[in-house]
């Protein structure tokens, strides 16, 4: 994905400031919270909303759907773009359950780089690993924050040697905490020779910087406590001998990541990580494509939709397309090919997220995120173009892990019970089939809380109450192949085959026996688990 060649040519300013990309991390390590200090500090809010915090306070502004709110979880992706100094940030925030997982994949094709959120008691988690991985097919560059150090927490050597040995990849500290928990009072920024003090009373205040000449200055010991400031020394002398130091090209090659330590909640280490996206993470990158790959340079704009959000205003049945520039200059009324359809289209009032703010853009550089508000010609996968024939690829769609058959409260309403799975089908929040043989819908996710938001949703935005029932069937794999032979195993087996909302021909499973069954008698097929968007 990074182009380490010094031949490419400099990018213009304008692309050049853009830094995008995804805040990662296992549900609860502080993703949201960040993002709204991010906000805060970007100047786009006057005060972080808490996730946790007490009634109204408790609206963040990243999470806007009624169930994230209530929970104080983030299921759906949102993009925001704020400006911080001479920088521009464009910032996805991912969903951290692992129910969500799909939404996330898709959304790192959209950004140059990732941050990677970790608690500082928990570590490296289950979810932040799987994650992690996907950064690393894609070799995103990573910088690393680790939070909640205003509470117990583990020993900082444990914590990067955890990093190293679990995600294999180097850990050079940027900043390093001095005390922890309840001791914890600052951390001191090795990259500027700065000791950066937690202030408690108020969280929205930005931390007191003190410069420093070294380690050896004696205004250290004016600001941190003897037994805190021996242990300190000792520690950074020893990061010093064992871990590498700071390496940009190797950060941008995704093989080493810095760490920033902090509390997100208390906006302590936020401004330095910023600072660290700004002067450490990629400018907007080339873009895979077919039959090439898109530069960001480029005169003629290029984009690709990452996500589709249906119903964001609940007033209005609207459906917004996230889409991802990959190249050029946009503006506001410009006619783009649709490569899908191959049909011109013109995209009259594009709009710009400010978390659940919008505003109309009237301009956009590659690597910035806008959204376009359509009535269901764009899905997932689709690439629009000044003209050309060319189309974004490695956006996956993944079988899902469980099916449940789902049926509307109201038998006369099995109508509007299709409308509403088909949209939540395009907005790639589940997959629906419909089988060949009886009536009805197969529902397929990724994970059981899908269910639960989905029959919320269908409940909430169209009124409509539904029930889930369990399937007969476990898994749903793609027919690729020939024609002929596709045709052969369809009419061979009704029971089995199911079409998906693109009309492609699947095929539902109840035990592994009829994959191998299948991959038995029809060698010349493949049951594929993934099939990318757009195909």
């Amino acid at each position: 994905m990074l182009d380490t060649n010094t031949n490419r040519p400099e990018l213009p300013p304008e692309i050049a400031r853009r830094r995008t990309f995804a805040i990662i991390s296992h549900p609860d390590a502080g993703k949201t919270t960040l993002t709204e200090k991010f906000l805060l500090y970007g100047g786009a809010i006057q005060m972080a909303g808490q996730v946790r915090a007490k009634g109204e306070a408790r609206r963040t502004r990243s999470d806007f759907m009624k169930m994230e709110q209530d929970r104080g979880i983030s299921v759906s992706a949102s993009a925001m773009s704020f400006d911080f100094g001479k920088y521009r940030f464009n910032l996805v925030d991912t969903p951290g359950h692992s129910d969500f997982s799909e939404d996330t994949y898709r959304t790192l094709t959209a950004v140059d780089a990732a941050v990677m959120v970790i608690d500082g008691a928990k570590g490296v988690e289950s979810q932040t690993q799987k994650l992690f991985e996907v950064c690393r097919l894609r070799d995103l560059p990573i910088l690393t924050f680790c939070n909640k150090m205003d509470r117990e927490s583990r020993d900082t050597f444990d914590i990067i040697d955890e990093i190293q040995e679990n995600l294999a990849i180097d850990v050079s500290p940027a900043s390093w905490p001095i005390g922890m928990g309840r001791d914890f009072m600052g951390t001191y920024d090795l990259l500027n020779d700065r000791l950066e003090l937690m202030d408690r009373a108020d969280r929205n205040v930005v931390a007191e910087t003190i410069e420093i000449n070294g380690l050896d200055d004696p205004k250290l010991a004016e600001h941190v406590p003897e037994h805190l400031l021996e242990k300190f020394l000792e520690e950074v002398e020893m990061a010093k001998e064992l871990l590498p130091k700071l390496d940009p090209q190797s950060v941008l090659e995704g093989h080493m990541t810095p760490i920033w330590f902090g509390s997100a909640i208390n906006s302590f280490g936020v401004q330095e990580l910023m600072q660290g996206i700004a002067n450490y993470g990629p400018e907007p990158q080339p873009q895979q494509a077919d039959p090439r790959s898109i530069a960001p340079e480029e005169k003629k704009v290029a984009g690709f939709v990452f996500k589709v959000q249906a119903n964001m205003d609940p007033k209005h049945r609207d459906r917004v397309a996230f889409m991802r520039l990959a190249s050029g200059h946009f503006k506001r009324g410009m006619k783009l090919t649709h490569v899908r359809s191959k049909k011109p289209m013109a995209v009259s009032n594009p709009v710009l997220f400010l978390a659940s703010d919008r505003e109309l853009a009237e301009e956009a550089w590659a690597g910035d995120i806008i959204g376009i508000p359509n009535h269901g010609q764009l899905r997932i996968g689709d690439t629009l173009t000044e003209g050309e024939m060319i189309r974004a690829t490695g956006i996956p769609s993944f079988a899902p892990e469980l099916l449940q058959t789902v049926r509307a409260g109201d038998p006369m309403k099995a109508k509007h019970l299709e409308k509403a799975l088909m949209q939540f089908a395009e907005e790639g929040a589940a997959k629906v089939f419909k089988p060949n043989i009886g009536s009805g819908f197969i529902v397929g996710v990724v994970g059981a809380l899908q269910f639960e938001v989905l029959a919320s949703r269908i409940e909430m935005e169209y009124g409509l109450p539904v029930r889930f029932e369990q399937s007969q069937f476990t898994s749903a794999r793609w027919i690729i192949g020939e024609k002929d032979e596709v045709e052969k195993l369809v009419n061979a087996n009704k029971q089995h085959i199911a079409h998906d909302n693109d009309g492609d021909p699947v095929f539902l499973t109840r035990l592994q026996w009829d994959i191998d069954r299948v991959e038995r008698d029809y060698p010349d097929l493949k049951l594929s688990a993934t099939k990318e968007m757009m195909v």
